[in-house]
């Protein structure tokens, strides 16, 4: 699960890179289109006061300037939809990378959940290890102690069994000492 978060943290971090890169190129694009239009601009006024000064011309260099014109109105025009684009994809970009930063916060936040779950399971563990090993002594403990009760429950029996010779060994002998008293 950690090295999904951490793959995923990753793209998502390459993915914003890939973005930025791209948005730094369209605004250089936009700016050499900018100053392409200003050099445009610079050329129709120059036009204009050279056909000042040659009015004979003026119908034609009108004309040219006005064919020229439409060129630059639909060149702006598309320029103007270029920005409005490149505007919109720049919030769409930006709602994208606010989504991303919320998921790659999130990711961090599960990832660190999950570490400290890791720590308090292994803390559990070391736990259990010490409470299996104090059992395990006190289980020693207790055979050795069955062991002892096992040998001195053998030893009262033999005992007993010893008791049980001998009383019948005694009353024999009383049986006997009657027997030789009543004779």
């Amino acid at each position: 699960r950690l090295t999904g978060h951490q793959q995923e943290i990753k793209n998502l971090i390459q993915s914003k890179i890939a973005v930025d890169e791209e948005n730094a190129h369209l605004k250089n694009e936009f700016s050499n289109l900018n100053q392409k239009f200003k050099d445009k601009s610079q050329e129709l006024k120059d036009t204009e006061e050279c056909a000042q000064k040659k009015e004979e011309q003026n119908r034609l260099v009108i004309k040219n300037l006005e064919e020229e014109n439409k060129g630059l109105n639909t060149c702006c025009a598309d320029l103007l939809n270029d920005l409005e684009k490149l505007r919109k994809q720049e919030a769409q970009r930006k709602t994208e990378k606010s989504g991303n930063d919320a998921r790659i916060k999130n990711l961090e936040t599960d990832l660190a959940e999950a570490r400290e779950q890791m720590k308090d399971l292994r803390s559990i563990c070391s736990n259990l290890s010490s409470q299996v090993a104090v059992k395990q002594e006190e289980l020693s403990q207790k055979d050795c102690e069955v062991i002892r009760a096992k040998k001195e429950l053998q030893e009262l029996q033999n005992l007993h069994r010893q008791n049980v010779k001998h009383t019948a060994q005694q009353a024999e002998l009383i049986k006997q000492l009657q027997a030789l008293n009543t004779d």
